[in-house]
């Protein structure tokens, strides 16, 4: 398939600029053998006994940095990947490339110094300071490129979800922004359980597909995680004929990069699965997601779920009933595809 298959015109004014009200307010599109246009907070009522929610408990950490070169200019920093304490892979963006060895200084007077460049991606070192103390103290919430404002406090609990643990993400998994603590324990009341895997979502999300033939992208790699606890939880909802509904793209990846020969396992380690049309599914059976951009791995994801037909009906629907798109957006429940 073509790159060019997967382009969509979508009016600027469906991209949400801002949460919705409160996080269960969201619109919910259900695709079964029909549309249905629901609200997230009616969930439950599409979901059985015995299915089982999977979600990603990363937390985004609030990774965008501002400060200068050690020689004056001006820079904005994207920590991209936590790889301890004290060293990190950013992105910077200044006017002019800072060098191999030099020093960024931050507003905070904390510095860090580059050790290495890759593909576009810096190896920095914060000697004595700890990244995620300085990221706490004056890091600003990554808000994605098409959100065109700056973050405020609202985004620093509304950008992250209700169950997030684990520190590492650039980006939320912002299906499971529509959840909140009473509805998860109302589905819990109907049988309706949950388990968690964590994949730190890297910026590399937002990048676009370049490659006309889709077989020739290379994804970027994110850090994942599924513990003994969860496949145990997965195996017993198939056992009693449960559902494994992936809440989100990155709780898909996760998993079908766990069971990618057939049987699912526990592990951790860096993942670069790309999904699309004509992709095996072996443990998702239905995943809740948000509207995803033209172009894009998410949505070759989404039509290799649901079928490339189904997708753009699906996503015609959502313009023309307004659905809002994106990180901030509404959300779909989406069946696989039968065979």
């Amino acid at each position: 398939m073509k790159l060019s298959d997967f382009d969509f015109d979508l009016p600027r004014s469906l991209i949400a600029q801002y949460p919705s009200k409160s996080r269960t307010d969201s619109k919910l599109l259900v695709l079964r053998d029909i549309l249905v246009d629901s609200t997230f907070s009616q969930l439950g009522d599409f979901l059985k006994p015995n299915d089982l929610l999977v979600l990603n408990d990363t937390k985004v950490i609030p990774a965008r940095l501002f400060g200068h070169k050690d020689s004056g200019g001006k820079v904005e920093v994207l920590v991209e990947r936590l790889v301890n304490d004290h060293e990190a892979l950013v992105m910077i963006k200044s006017s002019r490339s800072p060098k191999i060895g030099s020093y960024i200084i931050l507003e905070n007077k904390s510095r860090f110094i580059i050790c290495d460049k890759k593909d576009g991606i810096y190896t920095v070192d914060f000697g004595s300071f700890s990244i995620l103390n300085v990221l706490n103290e004056i890091g600003h919430i990554p808000l994605p490129p098409y959100i065109d404002r700056v973050d405020d406090n609202e985004d620093h609990s509304r950008y992250q979800t209700v169950y997030a643990k684990n520190d590492g993400a650039v980006a939320a998994p912002t299906a499971g922004l529509h959840f909140d603590e009473l509805l998860l324990s109302s589905l819990v009341k109907k049988g309706i359980s949950h388990a968690f895997i964590t994949l730190h979502v890297g910026a590399g999300t937002f990048q676009p597909v370049k490659v006309e033939d889709i077989e020739g992208h290379k994804m970027h790699s994110e850090y994942y995680e599924i513990s003994t606890e969860t496949i145990d939880k997965i195996e017993q909802a198939k056992a009693i004929g449960g559902r494994i509904i992936a809440v989100g793209t990155t709780a898909v990846r996760a998993l079908e990069s766990a069971s990618v020969n057939g049987k699912l396992i526990n592990q951790k380690g860096d993942t670069d699965i790309f999904i699309y049309p004509g992709f095996k599914f072996q443990t998702v059976d239905a995943m809740i997601t948000n509207f995803h951009l033209p172009k894009s791995s998410l949505l070759m994801l989404v039509s290799a779920f649901i079928g490339f037909d189904e997708m753009f009906e699906t996503y015609r629907h959502a313009i023309k009933e307004q659905y809002r798109f994106f990180s901030y957006g509404d959300a779909m429940l989406l069946e696989k595809k039968s065979k």
